[in-house]
């Protein structure tokens, strides 16, 4: 189951911002434009050639390899958006093009793609969005608006994914205004939407028809070659080894467009199936494929090394970003009746020993989330202020009064406290919500023992939550664990069968839809939805819509720090960890643009904006 801000508060707050209004203007009108932006101007006028980050002379050819791991099966579709089955790794990122695009050095300004221009209408109910008249799929089929319209009909249907209805809600229709000009129409005024609609990937009704021209019902489209508009089309896939490869389209329309120069310089990128990550480790370092992207600290530390990092065909480095820390850590069913407690989610995020593991563990290399909103001006401290009282009284009677006291604090185990004063406190909470150790195990008035089932994924790192779950164990609560492949373990998530796991939400520089989609109250008996917590609460709904409809920065101030309270004091996650800094191990035959971008992921900046040398020469140092 699966972060970046101040020059440091200023600037942090700003790149929040675009989090929560994803869709928000400079000003809400209806002037198309080939940008737009939340405040100020757009970075890029309308003549810009590239971003600064891309280098628009990159050379074009060569392979990029990547490793993928699965821990049970390979992939066994290339439909990405349906939700049985497993795609193949690359498919959004290279083949599916959007409307628009985020710049990755502005924390808010959205360009056009197959859009090449954009209004917005002055109530902020409507999108309307004008086609490049260029656009093309992969068969050469011109895009048009119906296309679009189709696109988004289909991942709003019953045939996809149920995220992508939660993705896109909000939309009350769909007008073609013409064959390159389609509008949507929202239920109410939201300026997060807007740009959510950019994101919306588009895809020909071609795709999966049969010999005869007959088209299938979309959740029937399973192996069939995506014809889509991105940069690059499925080549081969090897169902049987996991390996999936992606040719560059030579006739790829959108190479020249200002926001796509420079980048996707690859002639194939290829992914390659790794069941075990120590294995996966070792094939790198042997150049079986070409960037690591390394999550263990220990690892970093002690296994980088070898002939070919003397011989300098590979070598390692810290990359820094300035990615928002995105919440992350276990979590609980709240299906489940022992864990609707606040006290019990309480008392169990106690044991949860952070400095202990950062120590022993993590290599002191991360700190632990205090906030959802970790780093930035948004994050809830101290009392609330009369602006987030404001939002939070009518609830009142809903929320725990601990929401009105000081934000939370999880107390360190370091001397003079330790792990013993956080249990002692823990168990004092487990008897205020009726369970109390006695004939060998907590248990409730009935009799019955506490039980924590922990659902434990084959391929990630296990000292860190087996340390946890003993501290756990401290109450007298029995421990159970479920170990299971990824694929076993996503199918439990979908279908919420699971007492204790752990959830990533997404690294983005835009954290507001993670937040509402892991929170939203209406999906928390939708299987396959991401509330896998079950949270229902009409206060959080509340504060979520207030940060989607924020019109200024005081406003969206208010609501986050309202929400953060709210959440945190709920205690649905135990925050585990983050980091300021990506660690990459690379093939120093690789290079990318001496301009790093600000917010980012390693392998999909990779994948858009690196290349490979002329005649595969090879440097310790990127030019």
């Amino acid at each position: 189951m699966t972060i970046f801000f101040r020059t440091f508060a200023k600037r942090r707050l700003t790149a929040l911002l675009c989090s929560f209004l994803v869709g928000s203007l400079l000003s809400i009108n209806a002037t198309a434009d080939h940008a737009v932006a939340m405040y100020g101007t757009p970075k890029y006028a309308a003549d810009f050639t590239h971003f600064d980050y891309a280098n628009p002379a990159a050379p074009k050819g060569g392979t990029l390899a990547l490793a993928t791991s699965y821990a049970a099966t390979d992939f066994d579709k290339l439909n990405p958006f349906t939700l049985r089955g497993n795609p193949a790794p690359g498919l959004l990122e290279l083949v599916f093009e959007t409307l628009a695009v985020y710049s990755l050095d502005e924390t808010m300004t959205q360009y056009g793609v197959i859009a090449e221009d954009i209004a917005i209408a002055d109530d902020a109910r409507s999108v309307t969005f004008t086609l490049n008249p260029n656009a093309r799929f992969s068969n050469g089929d011109a895009i048009t608006a119906e296309d679009v319209r189709y696109s988004f009909e289909t991942l709003t249907s019953a045939k996809a994914s149920p995220r992508f209805r939660l993705y896109f809600a909000g939309v009350s229709g769909v007008e073609v205004l013409s064959a390159r000009k389609i509008r949507f129409n929202f239920e109410r005024d939201n300026r997060e939407l807007a740009f959510t609609l950019g994101t919306l990937p588009v895809f020909s009704p071609k795709w999966g028809q049969d010999a005869d021209g007959e088209p299938r019902s979309f959740d029937e489209i399973v192996k069939h070659n995506p014809i889509a508009s991105g940069p690059y089309s499925v080549e081969s896939a090897d169902y049987g080894r996991g390996n999936v490869t992606y040719k560059r389209n030579p006739n790829y329309w959108a190479a020249d467009l200002p926001s796509r120069r420079g980048t996707h310089n690859f002639e194939r990128v290829t992914y390659k199936l790794f069941r075990d990550y120590d294995l996966q480790v070792e094939a790198f370092k042997a150049g079986v494929f070409d960037i690591m992207v390394e999550g263990k600290a220990r690892n970093w530390c002690c296994v980088y090394n070898g002939v070919r990092f003397d011989r300098g065909e590979v070598t390692k480095r810290l990359f820094e970003h300035k990615n928002v820390p995105a919440m992350n850590g276990y979590v609980f069913n709240l299906r489940h009746k022992r864990f609707q407690d606040v006290r019990v989610r309480k008392a169990l995020s106690l044991a949860f020993d952070f400095y202990w593991v950062n120590k022993n563990i993590f290599y002191e290399e991360y700190r632990q989330p205090y906030s959802y909103f970790s780093t930035t001006d948004l994050a809830a401290t101290g009392l609330p202020g009369e602006d987030e009282l404001a939002l939070l009284e009518p609830w009142r009677e809903q929320l725990d009064p601990a929401v009105f006291g000081p934000m939370v604090e999880f107390p360190s185990t370091e001397a003079p406290r330790s792990l013993r004063d956080n249990i002692i406190e823990g168990q004092k909470l487990l008897e205020e919500a009726g369970w109390v150790y006695r004939d060998g195990a907590l248990r409730n008035a009935e009799g019955e023992p506490f039980i924590l089932e922990a659902s434990l994924t084959e391929g990630i790192p296990l000292p860190r939550i087996e340390t946890y779950l003993r501290n756990v164990a401290l109450y007298g609560i029995e421990i159970r664990r479920r170990l299971t492949d990824q694929v076993t373990s996503r199918r439990d998530m979908q279908k919420f069968d699971f007492d204790l796991s752990h959830v990533v939400l997404r690294e983005s520089r835009m954290p507001g839809g993670d937040i509402a989609a892991k929170f939203n109250g209406a999906d928390a008996d939708v299987e396959g939805s991401e509330n896998v917590i079950g949270v229902k609460s009409p206060a959080i709904d509340f504060l979520l819509k207030k940060l989607s409809t924020a019109a200024d920065e005081a406003s969206l101030r208010a609501a986050a720090r309202a929400l953060d309270r709210v959440l945190m004091h709920g205690y649905y996650v135990v925050p585990e960890r983050y980091s300021f800094e990506h660690r990459a191990a690379y093939d120093t035959r690789l290079a990318w643009p001496e301009t790093l971008p600000d917010y980012y992921a390693v392998y999909d900046w990779a994948l858009a904006f690196w290349w490979e040398r002329e005649n595969g020469e090879r440097g310790k140092v990127n030019p």
